[in-house]
């Protein structure tokens, strides 16, 4: 594939506001627009040959060479107009693969993005980590854009992000940006997690904490004061705490609890969902802020009883899946019907909705 032919397909994408470009062998390139499959009709199926071809025009040798090896690679990418681009080339069925992702470079606000109002705190908040959970897809690395946008805004301070790769790039406002690529800058997130000490930050944001080593060196780097970003994948806010503490040996599990009911601040979890009229997706959030009653749920181990306090904290900000579905049901911004596909619990949802409908004040009759 030609470059000029690439630099099409990019635009295409971007023109159709799609997130996700697909390109493999025997098949015409798709994108995912508002979370479906699209296919481009007119255009032809591609060849083998073809997506060999593109594949060295985007690697360098020693990146082909990784590729052929390990039979996957990722790497960022600037078009040429200007947009970013998240891209794994990898191998199916003996054949080399594209799946690109538009990294719309735009960053909005927490109110453009239709996000709760709870969330307008992040910024606010001078130390210890903050997780942000959902499935790829889900508008983390957006989301968590938007909050350091508005740190860069506000704060005269020292912000160090940590991605693989480079998302949104942000330009030194009132604090100075410093960020920092997978493979172009440090070799992985734990290493440049356990560097960022020595390079002065205020806040850090972490793209993903995949390994173990990363999660020591989070906590770490929250323990000494500095306020920690990073993402998880999980849908359940209550969850990912678990999920964290049980990826340390057991030896280490009760220090880990005692650290994280220490420096963790909140965990938000993301979810996208077509809106009531198909042309766009609205996210779904549930919220848990960690104050002292959760701190000592987090300490003793108690998992289940978290929920409750989510339950009956609302008034603090925390927010349930349910109570979140029910309120994009009451604007009118998701169906029933799809409130119901993503609830675990179907009849509270009904009851939870009625009872809210129930409760906002009726028109005045003239």
């Amino acid at each position: 594939m030609e470059n000029s032919s690439f630099q099409t397909l990019l635009r295409e994408l971007t023109n159709h506001g799609g997130s996700d470009l697909h390109l493999s062998k025997g098949f015409k390139p798709s994108i995912r627009q508002h979370g479906d499959i699209v296919t481009f009709e007119s255009m032809s199926e591609l060849k083998d040959i073809e997506l060999e071809k593109l594949a060295t025009l985007l690697l360098n040798d020693e990146q082909f060479e990784h590729l052929k090896q390990q039979r996957s690679f990722d790497l960022g990418y600037t078009s040429e107009d200007e947009e970013r681009y998240r891209i794994n080339i990898y191998h199916e069925r003996g054949a080399i693969a594209f799946a690109i992702r538009w990294l719309n470079g735009q960053i909005l606000t927490i109110e453009e993005m239709n996000l709760p109002s709870q969330l307008r705190k992040l910024p606010t908040l001078k130390d210890g980590l903050v997780l942000m959970t959902g499935a790829t897809g889900s508008g983390k690395s957006t989301t968590l854009a938007s909050v350091i946008n508005t740190i860069n805004e506000t704060r005269p301070c020292h912000i160090l992000t940590i991605e693989d790769p480079i998302e949104f790039v942000h330009h030194n406002k009132l604090a100075i940006v410093h960020q920092r690529e997978l493979g172009l800058d440090v070799p992985s997130f734990a290493d440049a997690m356990r560097g960022a000490l020595r390079e002065d930050p205020d806040v850090v944001l972490v793209g993903e904490m995949r390994d173990l080593e990363t999660m020591r060196a989070a906590l770490m780097v929250a323990e000494t004061g500095h306020l920690v970003f990073s993402t998880l994948h999980t849908n359940d806010a209550v969850g990912v705490i678990d999920r964290m503490i049980s990826a340390f040996p057991g030896q280490e599990q009760a220090n880990v609890r005692a650290q994280l009911s220490t420096v963790l601040r909140t965990v938000i979890t993301q979810r996208l969902v077509k809106n009531i009229n198909g042309d766009g997706r609205v996210p779904i959030n549930e919220i848990l802020w960690v104050n002292h009653a959760v701190a000592h749920l987090i300490r003793e181990h108690k998992p289940e009883q978290i929920r409750s306090v989510m339950e009956t904290g609302m008034d603090v900000g925390n927010m349930t899946l349910d109570h979140a579905i029910a309120d994009r049901i009451i604007n009118q911004q998701i169906s029933m019907e799809q409130g119901l596909e993503i609830t675990e619990r179907p009849e509270q949802l009904k009851e939870l909705v009625n009872m809210k409908r129930n409760s906002l004040p009726r028109a005045k009759v003239r």
